[in-house]
């Protein structure tokens, strides 16, 4: 039986093709607006009245606004060739775009709707992506690869912990789940960054990939995992000492950094798309590191929470994307103009909000606009150069 007309015209539009598409566009648009909303509120200018207010806004959107469609986007995508079956497209995939989008607009204009509306629509995203990718690793039996979905269910957790919070006024329930899903993001990119960065690094470079050291491989994962694990229980009610998660959080950030020097980083400077990817891994355990002083009280948790956030992740996703985008796209890997400075936008941003801050806390006003214009001035260089590609047809002729 053939499937309808209109059915056939969706799979034919290269915005439905693959995940990567839609989600890399919206979000690195929705962050631009998120942004430039957040600039304006720090300027006395309140252009939203949000679901929970500005700040809790801001926090929610920036990780599961931004935050997940990129992960989702990336790990949809990436689960075709892992699994060598077709992956979410066509009028599935319009689907759960439109659930997200929905979400975001449910969210910026309640227009009165009861609290538990647009949260449903916005918690319901994440396990219906994570539906979608573990029917594909089951199906191909990879099972190596079905650990993202738990983490994508976790980041449903945390998502859900946020507007429990906004919708009962547990201010600390919020700050829990905004850091477990920090800090999820944080285990998807040592994972993914673990395998993507020194394979990349090698191929451009043409030298043999660093073996794998097993015992830091298990102790960089493992303990970065059991900081999740921690910050869960701590979500959870469970009084986690201080001490122990810095202790912990430590432990991670020096394997982390060890694993980062093996893959001949400084070898990359000619190419933006490698040190960018490089650099941002480096600020996993400046974060970590960074996060573990401030709960031994050298400074506010959110300084580390933003080398995390900016520096980690915003700029690995800028770089992934902007590789991604490329290769899927049938067109040839390579740095185009502006990109590299878009990069060095993200990390002066990371800098600035987060460690210059750290020690001249009586700049904040002028760090924090700065950073947010830094952020989206990368974020409108991607823009200006991928969004045709993202909206056509592969130059090869391959579907995708």
């Amino acid at each position: 039986m053939k499937p309808p007309l209109f059915v056939t015209r969706l799979n034919r539009l290269p915005m439905t093709r693959l995940a990567f598409r839609p989600f890399f566009l919206l979000a690195s648009l929705f962050s631009v607006l998120a942004m430039g909303v957040w600039f304006a509120f720090w300027h006395g200018d309140i252009l939203l009245r949000p679901r929970g207010g500005l700040i809790w806004w801001h926090q929610h959107e920036m990780l599961f606004g931004f935050g997940a469609a990129v992960v989702v986007g990336f790990l949809l995508t990436a689960v075709q060739n892992w699994a060598g079956r077709r992956s979410l497209h066509g009028a599935p995939l319009i689907v759960l775009v439109g659930l997200w989008l929905a979400a975001r607009v449910l969210l910026a204009f309640p227009a009165g709707l009861p609290s538990w509306v647009p949260a449903a629509v916005d918690v319901a995203f994440l396990p219906l992506a994570a539906l979608a990718m573990a029917r594909l690793v089951i199906a191909a039996k990879l099972w190596r690869n079905l650990m993202f979905v738990p983490v994508l269910l976790l980041l449903a957790m945390a998502n859900l912990a946020m507007h429990l919070g906004a919708a009962q006024g547990r201010t600390e329930l919020i700050r829990q789940g905004a850091y477990l899903g920090i800090l999820l993001i944080a285990v998807l990119m040592v994972l993914l960054g673990g395998r993507v960065i020194p394979f990349f690094t090698s191929r451009k470079l043409g030298r043999p990939q660093p073996a794998p050291i097993p015992l830091l491989e298990k102790l960089t994962l493992g303990s970065v995992l059991a900081v999740v694990l921690l910050q869960l229980a701590v979500l959870l009610g469970v009084a986690v000492p201080a001490v122990l998660m810095a202790a912990m959080m430590l432990v991670a950030a020096i394997a982390s950094l060890v694993r980062l020097a093996r893959w001949e980083g400084h070898r990359t400077l000619h190419e933006p798309l490698l040190w960018g990817l490089h650099l941002s891994y480096a600020f996993v355990p400046v974060g970590l590191a960074m996060w573990a002083m401030a709960l031994l009280g050298a400074f506010r948790v959110e300084l580390a929470v933003h080398a995390l956030a900016i520096g980690g992740i915003g700029a690995m996703m800028l770089a992934m994307m902007a590789r991604v985008s490329l290769g899927h796209t049938g067109r040839q890997i390579r740095t185009l103009p502006g990109i590299g400075v878009g990069l060095a936008l993200m990390f002066a941003a990371a800098l600035l909000r987060s460690p210059v801050l750290a020690v001249f806390p009586q700049i904040t006003h002028w760090t924090y606009n700065l950073s947010i214009l830094f952020w989206c001035g990368a974020y409108l260089i991607f823009l200006f150069h991928y969004t045709r590609p993202l909206l056509s047809a592969r130059v090869d002729g391959q579907d995708g």
